[in-house]
């Protein structure tokens, strides 16, 4: 069972601060825009990247899955390309596939676009997942 200990340090306890786009929002687009055409984006800022600790099993099935054991939490939603979020909102993304450039998180239908300085931090899936809108 997840505590809101586990839960409140993943959201605000410290972390490994990590550099995301340091540049205009514009440019952020442009670069997701040529590394992912087409696909959806959101841009997020107040980040966390979270490592998720997993068994060996687990990361085997995830692997083969193709996808990390890892998934993004972000405390403002700046721009969803798809309108399904709207500004100031918080996202947690589903796992991930791929982290690009040091600021680009992508899943399966969205690429999370990682604006300034955010965190790294581990976390269990339970923890991580708990995190549900409404």
């Amino acid at each position: 069972m997840v505590t809101l200990e586990e839960i409140s340090q993943l959201l605000y306890g410290a972390g490994k601060e990590v550099a995301g786009w340091q540049g205009t929002q514009d440019e952020l687009i442009a670069l997701a825009a040529k590394t992912f055409p087409g696909k959806a984006f959101c841009v997020v800022k107040q980040w966390i990247l979270i490592d998720l600790t997993v068994t060996p099993t687990e990361k085997a099935k995830l692997t083969m899955l193709g996808l990390l054991p890892a998934t993004l939490f972000a405390h403002e939603i700046v721009l969803d390309s798809k309108g399904r979020f709207q500004p100031t909102m918080w996202v947690r993304s589903n796992f991930g596939k791929s982290f690009t450039e040091s600021c680009m998180f992508e899943t399966k239908s969205t690429v999370y676009l990682l604006w300034g300085t955010g965190l790294r931090k581990e976390a269990s899936v339970g923890a991580a997942f708990s995190m549900r809108a409404g």
